[in-house]
């Protein structure tokens, strides 16, 4: 057991290395699988969180159906465009307009003129689409405006092409990019923060009309140049106005005023449609809504800038491994399954807490690490468990009856092999003079008598649930009360002596058929505290006991020699008895001690007659 304590110790904390490698390697390597799954439980958990209550923030201007049919099929003429922006920053009092879409092409030279002087002077901010896929042929558009000469220091993400506005609007003072890069399963989880081309950074559509309107610069903490839209306020949280009724007047100016305006499109015939953790299909308006809204609650400190959580994530990993690989080695399979349940449950709600704060952990990691614990851990416990307690009865086999063995198992006691203080009472039995008795005979009969001799003392003790601890040559010592408690134990040790004295005269007629001289035996029964379990070496295991009583016994067994009983109870087994009525012997010193002793015997104990 001691040579093994090491290797199992390295099993251990090598599982439990491994299940940290594992944590680790989803947190640092994201594959696509998991990383599948990490998005669906942010998903799941930004539509149960999402806020319901008004955004009073800002407001959508909706260029939708019935006002496709109201004013007219879409491109509307410049002139009209400048009409909305002009009452939304004029009669309406908006605080800053963002205007999601992309004039391409020249309008009318006043109306142009009119929007190209908003855009220079006004809060107002255009758009303009980055293309993220390489192609054979750019997509190049329009003329870029806006950006800021590439920082190093700053993620960016790179762009290929892009769609912007014609020429006359080069000047504008605010531009922001509206395209984006779904994730690989067509959601729009992430916009680029930060847009790198030619040398230059662009902001997102978002950051660009909060800059507009306050001054104040663009969120620049990223990862990896992406920023994960804080979906934190339902759709229905939003105020979204038809752009009829701005621009006939018809909608509440309280509504309006003083509150960020972004106008888009809902309408299917434009095709601004995309999808979001919170709905299937949305008009991208909607998106920008969600970015601005987020960038809004991280200038007033209600949400975090993004990080990565690693730092927390592996202590998480450290801490709650380790107590599971320590506490799994001490349970059972099922309260392993328990413990692991409740770390899954406290991980989900530290990594769910994490993503309300914009930490952009791998939810799955840690889960992966208790999978593997689940898979390794638990079954490698168990194994050991099963081994141990095949150990132990391999063991116990050779000292116990079976029926001894068997209450062990039905029982399901969960026995150590380290040595405990227990009750016992001990017999020994010897034959007398041995030497003499099989120094006349040859080797084989030698060894059949010995032979059949241990066999008269064996069974009985056997019988009567005894635990062989150890043969003496000619002898044998027993004892009973471990491994299991034995309430009658002197009373079970004095039937077992009775019954070797009966198969040992039973031996004796056998022999004496045979022409073969009688034999003797002389038996110690005594009760006492000793120290009982595996008491071996790591070369050889042995279950013993060790204490005064069993020195007791063997000079009681001793004494029988001098006195006319084959079998001598010392005073504390005699004690015990309950079933068996018993002879006082008198006093006696025992050999070797200055000890004085009453000792008795039962009446069936006679010597052996001639």
């Amino acid at each position: 057991m001691v040579g093994r304590f090491p290797t199992l110790l390295i099993v251990r904390i090598g599982i439990g290395l491994l299940a940290c490698a594992l944590a680790l390697f989803v947190e640092w390597q994201r594959p696509a699988f998991t990383v599948r799954l990490d998005e669906a439980l942010r998903d799941s958990f930004v539509r149960l969180t999402a806020d319901q209550r008004p955004e009073d923030r800002l407001v959508v201007i909706d260029i939708n159906e019935a006002a496709l049919r109201e004013i007219g099929p879409w491109p509307w003429p410049r002139q009209r465009v400048a009409d909305l922006v002009e009452i939304l920053l004029g009669p309406y009092a908006a605080r800053a307009v963002g205007l999601d879409i992309v004039f391409t092409e020249p309008g009318n030279a006043q109306g142009d003129a009119r929007l190209a002087s908003l855009a220079r002077h006004a809060p107002l901010t255009l758009a303009q689409i980055f293309d993220y896929t390489p192609r054979s042929q750019a997509i190049l558009q329009g003329r870029l405006a806006g950006g800021e000469d590439r920082q190093p220091s700053l993620d960016g993400v790179p762009a290929y092409g892009f769609i912007a506005n014609h020429a006359g609007f080069a000047d504008a003072r605010c531009v922001g990019n509206i395209g984006y890069a779904p994730d690989a399963d067509g959601i729009l989880r992430h916009t680029p923060l930060r847009t790198r081309y030619a040398g230059r950074d662009y902001p997102h559509f978002a950051s660009a009309l909060l800059s507009c309107a306050t001054g104040a610069a663009a969120l620049s903490e990223s990862i990896q140049g992406l920023w994960r839209v804080p979906y934190t306020h339902a759709l229905s949280a939003y105020t979204v106005i038809g752009v009829a009724d701005i621009l006939k007047a018809n909608a509440p100016r309280p509504l309006v005023a003083g509150r960020f305006v972004l106008v888009g499109s809902s309408a299917l015939g434009l095709g601004d449609r995309v999808s979001t953790p919170l709905t299937p299909l949305s008009s991208g308006v909607m998106v920008h809504a969600a970015s601005l809204s987020g960038l809004l609650d991280l200038a007033e400190g209600r949400l975090n800038p993004p990080q990565s959580g690693r730092g927390w994530l592996l202590a998480w990993c450290a801490l709650s491994i380790t107590l599971a690989v320590l506490f799994i080695a001490r349970l059972a399979a099922w309260e392993g399954l328990l413990l692991l349940i409740g770390f899954v449950i406290c991980w989900l709600v530290l990594a769910f807490a994490g993503v309300a704060h914009q930490v952009e952990w791998s939810i799955t990691g840690p889960l992966w690490a208790y999978f593997f614990l689940l898979l390794v851990a638990i079954p490698n416990e168990w194994w050991q468990a099963q081994r141990k307690s095949r150990r132990l009865l391999d063991m116990l086999a050779h000292y116990v009856a079976q029926p001894v063995l068997d209450e062990i198992v039905r029982l399901d006691i969960q026995h150590s092999l380290e040595p405990t203080l227990r009750e016992v009472t001990v017999l020994i039995a010897d034959m007398e003079r041995y030497t003499h008795a099989t120094s006349s005979l040859s080797l084989v009969d030698a060894a059949t008598l010995t032979k059949g001799f241990l066999d008269c003392l064996t069974r009985p003790v056997l019988a009567c649930h005894g635990t062989l601890d150890k043969y003496t040559g000619d002898g044998l010592v027993a004892f009973w009360g471990a491994p299991l408690n034995c309430p009658d134990q002197a009373d079970r040790a004095v039937s077992a002596a009775l019954d070797i004295l009966a198969e040992v005269d039973m031996f004796n007629t056998r022999r004496q058929a045979l022409e073969f001289a009688p034999v003797r035996v002389r038996i110690g029964i005594e009760s006492g505290r000793a120290l009982v379990g595996d008491l071996g070496t790591p070369f050889r295991s042995t279950y013993t006991a060790v204490g005064d009583c069993i020195n007791f016994a063997s000079r009681l067994e001793a004494a029988a020699r001098d006195l006319p009983t084959r079998l001598v109870i010392g005073a504390a087994a005699n004690a015990r008895l309950v079933q068996h009525q018993t002879l006082s012997l008198g006093e006696i010193t025992l050999r070797g001690t200055q000890t004085t002793i009453e000792v008795f015997t039962v009446a069936e104990a006679k010597p052996l007659a001639g």
